[in-house]
């Protein structure tokens, strides 16, 4: 927390209100996470048709992750910001309105929005104020809104459905939303950086995606989101079908918790060390946690397997935010952090219907067995692939070198 009291106290007070938007947002977000797919069941879904709603979800994402990204740019940050707002704090009364599996989908289609709004807005008005030297000390900071959103939400949310029922569950996530909302408003409207804006602009999501600097960040992403989508959407179920005496709420609760932990050092370190070793070490919690998922059968496992899992989202999101933003111009960064984003995006769109089939067929713990070949495949690439040659991706992987795309300056 070192770098903030070097901050003017207006630059202290406006990421006080974002860093609280973004704890109000992911709190609300968060808080259906483990009870949407039990609503879900409860209106009389099959495991697939559970998969494809929650899956929907990314539907949204992708279509407008791209746009909002461009918005961001050439607009502003704070309008992004607003809109994710506003369809977070809406959505939640569309799935206490609907009770059929089609309207369900086009709801989490529409709530798919408000997370590519707000993370695009979020990350890139984050990346603009940070200090180069500090980068990844702040961005980790600010970024422990998802892991303390993480925390309370799923007990929050797991609480209120044991307890009141669907009706007030959904009035609570609006209403953080909303708080989301008003927090968003007081923040002043940023410039835009027009310096090179007409050049990068023709820069159509295709050059970007095909660079080098953004394409294996993105297939990373894309391997991961499938592991997280299934997480998210099948481990309330799973541990329901095992028997075990487990409130799921718990398991992201736990999730949550060892996420902030790791985000209080990373970020800091990543400053000094860089930002390969990091990500690896991310990726392979990932990995570990859905081998030990595959294996769970107790309470302490299930516990377990979502602290490492914790650890490799505390680590690995933070710094792929950050690499990220070493890569990127200031007036492109809206659209690089989108398009990086979007791999991760996919891979939760496929993720709910693809591995529902598979959970189908072989069941909750064989699936998640697949999960942990996804992730180990994600850590051979990013391992041999993360930078100009093989020799230069190990070592920048494993922190013995800096990274080639860095924009060193920007």
């Amino acid at each position: 927390m070192k770098a903030f009291n070097t901050f003017d106290a207006e630059l202290r007070r406006n990421l006080l209100i974002l860093f609280t938007a973004g704890l109000l947002f992911w709190s609300s977000l968060a808080s259906l996470l483990p009870t949407l797919p039990l609503y879900i069941q409860d209106v009389g879904a099959s495991k697939q048709q559970i998969g494809i709603v929650m899956g929907s979800f990314a539907i949204g994402l992708l279509l407008f992750r791209s746009m909002l990204g461009r918005l961001a740019d050439e607009r502003s940050r704070k309008i992004v910001l607003l809109i994710g707002t506003i369809v977070v704090a809406i959505a939640p009364f569309g799935y206490l309105a609907f009770k059929s599996i089609p309207l369900l989908i086009l709801v989490r289609i529409f709530h798919g929005i408000s997370l590519a709004a707000f993370t695009t807005g979020y990350s890139a008005l984050v990346a603009d104020l940070a200090p180069i030297e500090n980068r990844g000390e702040i961005i980790s900071y600010m970024s422990l809104t998802s892991p303390i959103g993480l925390a309370i939400g799923p007990a929050l949310g797991g609480y209120l459905e044991a307890t009141s029922g669907y009706a007030a569950l959904f009035l609570v996530s609006a209403e953080l939303g909303f708080a989301a909302f008003l927090c968003t408003l007081q923040i002043p409207n940023p410039p835009v950086n027009k310096q090179g804006q007409v050049e990068s602009n023709n820069s159509k999501f295709w050059q970007i995606l095909g660079s080098p600097r953004v394409r294996v960040p993105a297939v990373v992403m894309l391997l991961v989101g499938l592991v997280i989508g299934a997480v998210h959407t099948f481990v309330s179920l799973f541990i329901k079908s095992t028997g075990v005496d487990l409130n799921a709420g718990l398991f992201f609760t736990a999730a949550a918790l060892s996420s902030f932990i790791l985000r209080l050092f990373a970020g800091r370190a990543s400053d000094r060390l860089g930002r390969g070793l990091f990500i690896t070490f991310g990726i392979f919690c990932y990995g570990l946690s859905s081998l030990m998922l595959w294996q769970a059968n107790s309470a302490i496992a299930f516990l377990l397997a979502a602290i490492i899992e914790g650890c490799g989202g505390g680590t690995m999101f933070s710094m792929i935010t950050t690499m990220m933003a070493d890569r990127s111009l200031p007036q492109e960064r809206g659209r690089i952090f989108a398009i990086c984003i979007a791999g991760f995006d996919l891979g939760i769109a496929i993720a709910a219907p693809l591995l529902g089939s598979i959970a189908e067929q072989v069941g909750y713990r064989n699936m998640f067995g697949y999960c942990a070949v996804l992730t180990f495949l994600a850590l051979l690439i990013f391992l041999t692939q993360s930078s100009k040659d093989l020799r230069n991706s190990l070592r920048f992987a494993l922190g013995r070198a800096p990274d080639a795309y860095a924009l060193k300056k920007i």
